[in-house]
């Protein structure tokens, strides 16, 4: 029975392999912004498959729905027939085989978005972000194939984290590229143009840098400043697990930020964002999208792997996977060397207040807000203030807290390094997965050296100010509140076209209270027509339970409301190192 069973497996695994996938990339008037691709297959035995193009992008968790960029999807037969290839739902086609052994599908994809996680082409370069391009056959994710690219005749070089062909060489300018399953494919962008590549060395691996768009950066600088980042945090879990890293960087007026790969990253930046003091706008975000390589890419909640592309992929744990990389990008630059401890500390410290300043911090705890991101981080609102809070900004003082107390249960001896190094060890590496909630707490609680339970309900699924005081006193910091009570309209206004327009209103402030809307036009303030500059005036200088009459414009209607000025609770704090503290040895771990 066993060797029938080991038969019928290993026939089965023939079977997998022997069928082909193959992609054509080709870009022949990038003035159109159409790639038009080809996807071959080979050797499918069913009578039908479906191909479906991904509804997101790993590491975006929005719903971008890239199939509205597709068009004229066609099947071909090895006679060049075309073959029956029904719309099946709003990203997937149903594919009748029925017997052939080679089939070409052929598509365009409408690229003309520069972002991060979307795809462009024009004259100036292409870039391929991969989930938004490739369609894939249901089932067959794991199958192995090649591509092969044909770049505009203008374009020289093609940049991306995809394994070369064993036979790389350039046959009439196309280059060829193989990948080990889709999710490779898709986790691999690619950047095709003459854009400035440079490589340097760092913790045993090679980088390499592709520069789209002009920037006043310095290349000597940045492979010095860079293999800093990289080996300070190769260094917290003792191992790179790369041979090869890409960064593609895009220098463009409207920077949007990164996104993360296993062994590359996307960054988009202002063009001269290089000219701030020690390139540290850059450098963080080269810092946290690095750091991702470990954090999130490999330690995971096991929701994020494998994907479901035809979906949401729901985890509450964003808080850890974002917020904690939103510590280390600050905490990497204090290790080496671009932030003094006090200049971390100040980061810390604004981080604090304006979370625990935020409306929204009491509204959703972060664990929704990771729930969540599908539906709100990514689809603000003008209420979004009111209603959530950023899992960055919260999950990166969640991180510092839990950094503290494993560094004042070691006694100095060990911090939060410790524990993602144990499960980068015991997930990724022993067991090849990602961990549940409720393993991701059970291991924390072993650092940390107590139950969790309460700090959960309390700080995670709620929404509780933290006692910072007694947390950091155990590194040796004074955490004062300097939480205040000041009058307060509520209603942020802004000058366009010479209306003074509502752009926000606070929940529970008196503008809500009045009935201002977000959009009203405020056309006067008692009797006097106002620009910002005077309303602003007008309104800072009443005091609690004064009033002001304003004249409102709302859809053509003028109306009059009265607000009556009332006090606001803005929690804030600051922190000042004690001195000849008893945690000097923790402080200065913590902060080395």
């Amino acid at each position: 029975m066993k060797k029938i069973v080991f038969i019928t497996l290993f026939l089965s695994f023939l079977k997998v392999e022997a069928q082909s996938i193959h992609y054509n990339l080709r870009m022949p008037k990038p003035q159109n912004h159409y790639f038009e691709v080809e996807m071959v297959l080979t050797d499918f035995k069913e009578k039908q498959i479906d191909l479906k193009l991904p509804v997101w992008a790993p590491g975006s968790y929005l719903v971008r729905e890239f199939s509205k960029n597709i068009n004229l999807v066609k099947a071909y037969d090895q006679k060049g027939n075309l073959m029956e290839l029904d719309k099946k739902t709003k990203n997937s086609w149903s594919l009748k085989i029925n017997g052939e052994k080679k089939i070409v599908v052929k598509y365009e994809v409408y690229a003309f978005e520069l972002s991060v996680r979307t795809s462009f082409l024009d004259l100036s370069h292409g870039f391929v972000s991969g989930s938004g391009v490739f369609m894939y056959a249901e089932s067959y994710q794991n199958n192995k194939g090649t591509l092969d690219i044909f770049p505009y005749s203008t374009f020289a070089k093609i940049t991306t984290a995809l394994p070369k062909s064993l036979v790389p060489e350039k046959i009439g300018g196309v280059e060829k590229f193989t990948f080990e399953d889709y999710d490779q494919l898709v986790d691999c962008p690619i950047e095709i143009g003459n854009q400035v590549v440079f490589d340097f060395m760092a913790s045993g691996v090679k980088h390499t840098v592709a520069m789209y768009g002009e920037g006043n950066y310095d290349i000597p600088s940045l492979k010095t400043d860079m293999t800093k980042i990289i080996e300070a945090e190769t260094a917290v879990f003792g191992e790179n697990p790369n041979k090869e890293y890409v960064f593609i960087v895009h220098n463009v007026v409207d920077g949007q930020g990164g996104l993360e790969h296993k062994n590359s990253t996307t960054l988009s930046v202002n063009r001269w964002t290089y000219a701030t003091p020690k390139n540290i706008d850059f450098l963080n975000l080269v810092a946290h999208e690095y750091f991702h390589l470990w954090n999130v890419k490999r330690i995971r909640p096991i929701e994020l792997g494998p994907f479901d592309y035809s979906q949401e992929n729901y985890t509450t744990l964003l808080w850890v996977m974002e917020g904690f990389t939103s510590y280390y990008d600050e905490l990497i630059l204090r290790r080496t060397g671009h932030y003094s401890q006090e200049e971390f500390l100040s980061k810390l410290q604004s981080s604090i207040n304006y979370v625990e300043g935020s409306v929204g911090a009491r509204v959703q705890p972060v664990a929704h807000a990771s729930f969540d991101a599908w539906v709100k981080a990514y689809r603000p609102t003008e209420n979004s203030s009111n209603t959530s809070m950023t899992y960055y900004s919260r999950g990166s003082i969640l991180a510092a807290i839990f950094d503290v107390m494993i560094i004042n249960n070691s006694k100095g001896k060990e911090g939060l390094d410790a524990f993602l190094k144990h499960l980068y060890t015991k997930f990724h590496k022993g067991l090849n997965r990602g961990f549940s909630d409720i393993e991701f707490k059970v291991e924390l609680e072993k650092f940390v050296g107590k139950d969790l339970t309460d700090f959960y309900k309390k700080y995670i699924n709620g929404t509780e100010i933290l006692p910072y005081a007694e947390i950091f006193d155990k590194v040796g910091l004074t955490v004062k509140d300097l939480t205040s009570f000041s009058p307060s309209f509520g209603a942020t206004c802004r000058q366009e076209g010479g209306n003074v327009i509502v752009k926000s209103i606070r929940a529970g402030s008196c503008a809500e209270d009045a009935g201002l809307s977000v959009g009203d036009e405020i056309v006067g303030c008692n009797s006097y027509r106002v620009d910002q500059g005077m309303l602003d005036g007008m309104i800072n200088s009443l005091t609690i339970g004064e009033t002001a009459e304003l004249l409102v414009a709302r859809d053509e209607n003028l109306f009059s409301v009265k607000i009556r000025m009332t006090n606001y609770r803005k929690p804030a704090f600051k922190f000042e190192k004690q001195t000849n503290s008893k945690y000097e040895t923790e402080y200065n771990y913590w902060l080395r």
